[in-house]
């Protein structure tokens, strides 16, 4: 029996900011939401810059065009953190 990586790794529908979080809702249902202050990059980010988030490759990536930055939805669910707590 094949097993896809959507069945394994969680999957973006949509992502949003709101107040310096970013949240995604995930093909589960579930929504999840991390500090944008948690990324080198982010936290430096305007909240208008952060609101251009856009989802790519297939629901498995968060980009931010102006900012140039990247992150996999696998690496933010997981609590890989640029910054500590």
């Amino acid at each position: 029996m094949d097993t896809l990586l959507s069945d394994i790794e969680p999957v973006a529908l949509k992502a949003w900011a709101e107040k310096r979080m970013i949240f995604l809702e995930l093909t589960d249902g579930r929504i999840f939401g991390f500090p944008a202050d948690r990324f080198l990059i982010l936290s430096r980010a305007s909240d208008a810059q952060l609101k251009e988030v856009q989802i790519e490759v297939g629901g498995h990536a968060l980009r931010w065009e102006e900012l140039d930055e990247d992150l996999t939805v696998v690496g933010v669910v997981a609590g890989r953190f640029q910054i500590s707590s």
